[in-house]
C-alpha cells in the first residue's frame, strides 16, 4: 500500500538560541529513537511510506527547566519504512509533517539514499 505520511502539526525547534541577556534558552531537536538508533529530522523530502515497523519514541527534552528538570516522559509514535530505503538509514513516523523523514545520525552527512529524496527548491 502506498500512502503518504499524514500531516500532523508538530511544534518543534532545533538547537539552542540565545536570549537578549546572553543566557541560553532551552529548546529541543526534532529526533526519534527506533530500534536502539537515534534519527534526526530531514525536511523537504518526498517519499512513500512502506510497511509498519513498530513503536518509536520522541525523547524528552533534557535541556529545559520547564519540564521537571529533564525528567519528562518520552512521547510514543509509530515508525514506518520508507520505500526504497533501509530502515537502518531512514524512517517515517506518524507524528511528523508530511515532508519530514528521519535519518540516522551521522557525522558524514546525509546518506545518498536520503539526499535523493530531498525536493529541490
Amino acid at each position: 500500500m502506498r500512502v503518504l505520511v499524514a500531516a500532523v502539526t508538530v511544534v518543534v525547534s532545533a538547537g539552542c538560541a540565545s536570549s537578549s541577556d546572553g543566557e541560553s534558552e532551552a529548546s529541543c531537536e526534532f529526533r526519534v529513537e527506533y530500534d536502539k538508533r537515534m534519527y534526526s529530522d530531514v525536511a523537504n523530502a518526498q517519499f512513500k511510506i512502506g510497511r509498519k515497523l513498530g513503536p518509536a519514541v520522541f525523547p524528552p527534552c533534557d535541556d529545559s527547566s520547564d519540564d521537571g528538570g529533564g525528567q519528562a516522559s518520552p512521547d510514543s509514535t509509530t515508525a514506518y519504512a520508507i520505500e526504497g530505503v533501509d530502515p537502518g538509514i531512514a524512517i517515517a513516523v506518524d507524528d511528523a509533517p508530511d515532508d519530514v523523514l528521519f535519518a540516522v545520525d551521522s557525522d558524514d552527512g546525509l546518506p545518498p539514499e536520503v539526499k535523493k529524496l530531498i525536493k529541490a527548491s
